[in-house]
């Protein structure tokens, strides 16, 4: 079994947590090993049992440092696939018990027990993600089995440093005892700062040690040394010629059901290799590797079958032990992989995954190893999952699905379909944590939505669907990691015996159940202390509490153990008062199953487990050097004092032997700061002098304080008689167990009763015991509750157990009622085309025997004679957008229910493009118009933002009026939001008190390069300005250039008011028609041109002029007044003129934005050579109807907009012509207000009509 050793320098330790590792009780196979006595201290880390330990170490400084062990930085390797899983070693019980891994509010987690009590996959874990990781959804849980429980935290040791560990114990005999030990020191590994152990057991005397130094200042190993022993221990052999010996190993596995078989993964910084070694380590052969390992997973009964996780999320499998790879699958989710063992043992080669799908979702996945193509895949669960929520643990599979903001959990029993987990009604949980699944039920605890520090415990029936409450308020805390460690312990060798601490007023008291939370008591004090004195303490005032917890590193020893080989042995450290406190801390031992207790030490002290329970081994939490121990072969009455070693040794951890008798342990550690590891090996063997006989047996009888039926059952258990020191060998169970007659206490409420004062079991205010009918059909029968069922595992018989069952009942005959109808997503929202899939819902009535009636809206209707046909889902597609009214009607003989639903059709929306002008002028309302390609999406929302304006305008319309009242840029952006997409336009309009444009003419053969996009049409104007300037020598502030759509290419031209160095603007006609005359003057001349490419020369020249009206912006009447009345009147008489002699007016255009900006333009749906063609200018707006306009006159201020929403006011109608439409599709809600300014250039001639009052 492999393990990890970290140093740690005596002065220091004491500041820390307390690091004595004394790893497991006997039977294990393996354990963690730390060096306290070396200089680089070490702060234990939450780890994954499969994988050694790994931890953050401290430079000689005392400085704190997080250091990153191989693997952390993508190098680190398969967590501990190679630990042992036979007699409650590490593999098996301890690879569910991880440290929670959070998952949208969902974690599983998994008692600890020996092994022998481990069922299922999850007990056969044997990998997973590194301690660095910590995935949401993982396996970890409360202790059981004589090993600590998950996520516990190491505690600081305590009492005075001198005194030896024994110091203050009952015990017997003066004088000093001695064990049988021998001493091997690791030549030359004596700056190596980890270490993992192998100790194969069972008849086998071989012992495999793989030592390294980890460099953190490189992030990588840099040494090495592979050790064997062939006797127990007594000496090793250094094996790095027969590896190697440039090789660097990284780990070291074990196959779970052949120890023979071994794996040990070479550093990756060098080379990825595997050595497979099939006789116990003494010789190996070397295999390449085309990937990086990340964790291992054996498969529970073939030795061969293993599952490796890459460090890019790719699974692999191999049938050959390592020697080829097959891939399996991609983007697997880390620690979310499984085989599938149940009991039936059916499908031993199928294994369940969770993966991500290319559009980043999860997804529950199964396959065989051998062939997992895309073909052969299942999807057991329909639909999404939420990330990190696949457990596959025993005969359960559980995933979690949120929606509306709600964590939902969904189970499979022996994977049948998947049915959601129900919790009482208004539990409404906020984390969850599956605790265990054996003995087919499952055992969670629920963190409420009134909860912060403590959770609830919830038992279900047999298929894990229905829950009841077992206990509230139990303590819980968060580990260093973040995860959260629930105060619960389950007691081995006894089934349904636990030990929790629960919140009550803000003290925590330890509470003791012997019927799986049925009922729940008090722990009594011990009589007398440690010296005899009596202990005063009254039940309920008074009483003992223990510490459920153990370190933070799920390899160190804790502060609570028992055995499933010694079910009346228990041993904790705790406290005796009104709650449980870390001050006066005690170990106490109860050797009668919980009911009374003894104090054994004042002080912390590991226990250990040695031949069955039949000896207890006490090592003291210290940080100096020990050589003595503590036994006990009277269950912890007395102890004795024995030396282990002749001098004095720091001690670093402790294995013992795996097997049955547990007669050999191997002490880690170092005689001074810089010594070389020390290995003792110490041998029980002489203190027995023979086998235990039957007469050496008394019977003890199982009870909880004075009731003999403990689940139902009498069980009577043989133990050896205190005076006897013989040796027990192996463990027979129980000597009898004969059921008991069904009482009351034998029953727990049913789901949706709760248990009253007077013990009865009454409907809660919430359920309708009814309900349970709803899928009856009349003629046949269900299983009507009395409010009670039986305690799973419970094998009590006779008595009330007819009284209490739930009884076949003949279904009747009801209405139909709470009808529901529902999306089998639960979403009201649809794609165009695509199936939606409608479930019918029904609290009660005779649904075989109905009749079923839907419409959905669209001029379709089914009905049904029978729910069978709609079990799957009714199925339709909706072939137009828009919002569907759903009707269901459900009758029969006894009456009718009928249920409504909206459901709202969308096609995805894929371009948006905001329409607006490119110049304005001041207190002009300019119409802004979002135009979407398809026109026709479904129900939308369009925000609106102006400038830096953080508030939006939010409506349903796609058009808008908005009002500039101060000159310079202003930007508008829309949003338009369907369903889950939003897309975004963004637009800037100029806006001034006057400005001229001109329309501008080019060579015929500029049409020939026209491609009529967006980004041509931006360059081309970039060009043309640039030649403007040059012929003409007028500032390019002055002029803007904007190339219109369509064929034949044309351009407008905008001349803008001056701007001097002082910021003041010359508001005269005169200066704007300078600048046009000068213009016009060397385009007539033919001066602007420009290179399109070598040999093609285009020509630029003027088509029109036209001016923008001219504002006074006093606000009195004065003679600038009387001279802008004058020019109006000229104005139009001029254009008269121009009329009857037909002379063409030139159009005011408007333009948007400037250099650098998106071209302002509408960019045609159906096809870019569809666009639309150049305006003649006898459609465009006349200068009478810009300047007959109401302008209202205010002082210039910061740029502001006045928006109009046009659901109000006076609105107009545009009429829409069949080319535009053909060009552009319908835009929606284009209503531009009376005299609002439009973008001529976009639209045919026959659009360009006059708007008409709605």
């Amino acid at each position: 079994m492999e393990k990890v050793a970290g140093w740690y320098p005596a002065w220091h330790v004491a500041l820390l947590y307390w690091t004595w590792l004394f790893l497991f009780t006997f039977g294990f196979t393996g354990a963690e090993i730390t060096c306290r006595s070396c200089h680089s201290q070490v702060k234990p880390q939450q780890q994954h049992p499969q994988q050694g330990l790994l931890m953050h170490l401290r430079t000689d400084r005392g400085e704190k440092e997080q250091r990153k062990f191989p693997g952390e930085k993508g190098g680190e390797r398969g967590q501990g696939a190679g630990m042992e899983a036979e007699d409650a070693g590490l593999q098996e019980p301890l690879a569910p018990s991880l440290a929670e891994q959070k998952s949208s509010g969902w974690k599983t987690r998994r008692l600890r027990r020996e092994p022998d009590k481990v069922a299922g996959e999850s007990r056969h874990r044997a990998a997973a993600a590194p301690a660095e990781e910590h995935p949401r959804l993982g396996h970890a849980s409360p202790a059981a089995g004589g090993r600590p429980g998950p996520g516990r935290r190491g505690r600081s040791p305590r009492g005075t440093a001198g005194r030896e560990p024994g110091d203050g114990a009952a015990r017997s005999g003066a004088e000093e005892l001695r064990l049988g030990s021998t001493t091997f020191a690791l030549a030359g590994d004596s700056a190596h700062n980890q270490a993992m152990v192998h100790w194969s057991g069972h008849n086998s005397s071989v012992i495999l040690i793989l030592t390294k130094l980890y460099d953190y200042n490189l992030g990588s190993i840099t040494e090495s040394s592979l050790w064997r022993s062939t006797d127990y221990g007594t000496t090793y052999e250094k094996l790095n010629d027969k590896v190697g010996l440039k090789t660097i190993l990284s780990y070291l596995y074990v196959c779970p059901t052949n120890k023979r078989k071994i794996m040990l993964l070479t550093d990756p910084e060098v080379e990825s290799s595997l050595l497979i070694s099939s006789d116990e380590g003494a010789t190996y052969q070397k295999y390449r590797l085309n990937f990086y390992i990340h964790s291992l997973l054996f498969h529970p009964k073939q030795e061969d079958w293993i599952l490796a996780y890459s460090q890019d999320q790719k699974l692999f499998s191999s049938v050959e032990f390592g020697r080829r790879w097959l891939l399996l699958h991609e983007g697997v989710t880390p620690n979310r992989f499984y085989w599938s063992m149940m009991g039936s043992g059916r499908d031993p080669d199928l294994v369940h995954l969770e993966a991500k799908t290319v559009d980043g979702h999860a997804q529950y996945v199964t396959c065989k190893m051998q062939n997992c193509s895309e073909a052969t895949r299942s999807k057991p669960f329909p639909g999404y999952i939420d990330h990190n929520s696949l457990i596959v643990q025993d005969d359960y599979v559980f995933v979690q699905l949120t929606s509306g903001g709600r964590p939902h959990y969904y189970v499979s029993y022996r994977r049948n379909a998947f049915a959601q987990m129900k919790l009482p009604k208004y539990t409404l949980p906020k984390d969850m944590h599956v605790i265990s699944t054996d003995e087919n039920q499952v055992f969670a605890a629920v963190q409420e939505w009134n909860q912060n520090d403590t959770y609830n415990l919830y038992i279900s029936d047999t298929r894990g669907v229905y829950f009841t409450l077992a206990l509230e308020n139990v303590k819980s805390s968060q580990g260093l990691e973040g995860n959260v460690m629930i105060d619960l312990y389950e007691v081995a060798g006894i089934k349904g015996m636990f030990l929790v601490n629960k919140k009550i007023d803000n003290q925590v008291k330890t509470f003791i159940t012997y019927n799986k939370g049925r009922d729940w008591s008090l722990l009594r004090a011990p009589d007398t202390d440690l010296r005899g004195n009596p202990v005063h303490c009254l039940l309920p005032y008074c009483s003992l509490h223990l510490h459920l917890k153990v370190s933070e590193n799920p390899y160190t020893s804790g502060n609570i153990a028992s055995r499933d080989t010694a079910p009346s042995i228990i041993v904790a450290s705790g406290n005796i008062g009104t709650e449980l406190s870390d001050n006066d801390i005690s170990m106490f031992v109860s050797s009668d199953a919980g009911n009374t207790w003894r104090q054994i030490f004042e002080e912390e002290h590991s226990v250990l487990y040695l031949d069955q329970g039949g000896v207890l081994v006490a090592m003291k939490h210290t940080s100096l050097p020990i050589r003595h121990l503590w036994l006990s072969f009277d269950e912890g009455t007395s102890w004795s004092k024995y030396s282990f070693t002749s001098i004095p040794l720091f001690v670093d951890g402790v294995l013992g032997e795996p097997g049955e008798e547990t007669l050999i342990m191997t002490v880690f550690g170092h005689f001074s700061h810089r010594s070389d590891w020390q290995l003792v090996k110490v041998d029980y063997k002489s203190i027995f002098d023979r086998r235990c006989a039957e007469e050496d047996y008394r019977p003890w009888q199982l009870h909880s304080q004075g009731q003999a039926c403990i689940m139902g059952a009498k069980r009577i258990y043989r133990k050896r008689k205190s005076e006897k020191k013989c040796m027990q060998g192996k463990y027979a169970g129980a000597m009898t167990s004969e059921p008991c007659v069904c009482t009351e206490a034998d029953f727990d409420c049913d789901y949706g009763y709760e248990r009253h004062s007077n013990g009865q079991c009454l409907p809660a205010f919430w359920y309708n015991p009814s309900s349970l009918s709803k899928d009856c059909s009349l003629g046949q029968s269900y299983l009507n509750s009395t409010g009670y069922r039986k305690v799973v595992s419970n094998n009590c018989t006779d008595g009330v157990r007819e009284q209490y069952t739930a009884k076949p009942q003949q279904c009747p005959g009801k209405a139909p009622q709470g009808l529901r109808i529902i999306t089998s997503d639960g979403k009201l929202t649809a794609e165009q085309g695509h199936n939606v899939t409608f479930l019918v819902q029904l609290e009660e009535g005779d649904l075989q025997r109905s009749l079923i009636q839907v419409d959905f809206g669209d001029g379709i209707a089914v009905s049904y004679a029978n729910l069978s046909s709609t079990e799957d889902g009714i199925k339709h597609i909706y072939q137009n957008v828009g919002i569907f009214r759903v009707t269901v009607l459900v009758e029969n003989s006894l009456g009718s229910d009928h249920a409504v639903l909206y459901l709202h059709v969308t096609c995805p929306l894929e371009h948006v493009h905001l329409s607006l002008p490119f110049v304005t002028t001041k207190n002009k309302e300019v119409n802004a118009t979002a135009v979407l390609w398809p026109s026709l999406v479904g129900t939308l929302t369009y925000i609106w933002w102006f400038g830096n304006n953080t508030e939006p305008l939010i409506t349903l319309e796609g058009s808008i009026t908005v009002t500039f009242s101060v000159e310079g840029m202003n930007s508008i952006t829309v949003q338009v939001s369907a369903g889950n997409t939003i897309l975004q336009d963004t637009k800037t309009i100029a806006v001034y008190e006057q400005f001229q444009s001109l329309r501008l003419l080019f060579s015929p053969n500029l049409d020939d390069y026209n491609p009529d996009i967006p980004e041509w049409r931006r360059d081309i104007s970039r060009v043309v300005k640039r030649a403007l300037v040059e012929a003409t020598g007028i500032s390019s502030k002055r002029v803007l250039v904007a190339v219109l759509p369509g064929l034949p290419t044309s351009a407008e031209l905008f001349i803008l008011p001056y701007q001097d160095a002082t910021g003041e603007k010359k508001r005269t006609a005169a200066d704007l028609e300078q600048i046009s005359e000068t213009l016009i003057q060397k385009l007539n001349q033919n001066l602007v041109h420009f290179d399109l490419k070598p040999g093609v020369r285009i020509l630029v020249h003027a088509a029109h002029l036209t001016a923008a009206p001219l504002v006074d912006l006093t606000p009195s009447h004065s003679g600038s007044a009387m001279l802008m009345l004058l020019s109006v009147v000229f104005v139009g008489l001029a254009v008269f003129v121009i009329y009857k002699f037909k002379r063409k007016i030139p159009g005011l255009n408007i333009y948007a934005q400037m250099q650098n900006e998106k071209d302002q333009e509408m960019v045609s749906p159906v096809s870019q050579r569809e666009s639309i063609p150049n305006v003649p200018q006898s459609e465009l707006m006349s200068p009478e109807q810009l300047v007959g306009e109401k302008l209202e006159v205010q002082p210039i201020e910061q740029p502001q907009a006045t928006v109009q929403n046009p659901r109000k006011g006076n609105a107009t109608k545009v009429v829409w012509t069949e080319d535009f439409q053909k060009a552009c599709g319908s835009p929606r809600g284009f209503k531009p207000r009376p005299g609002a300014e439009v973008f001529p250039q976009l639209l045919s001639p026959r659009a360009q009509k006059k708007s008409l009052p709605m």
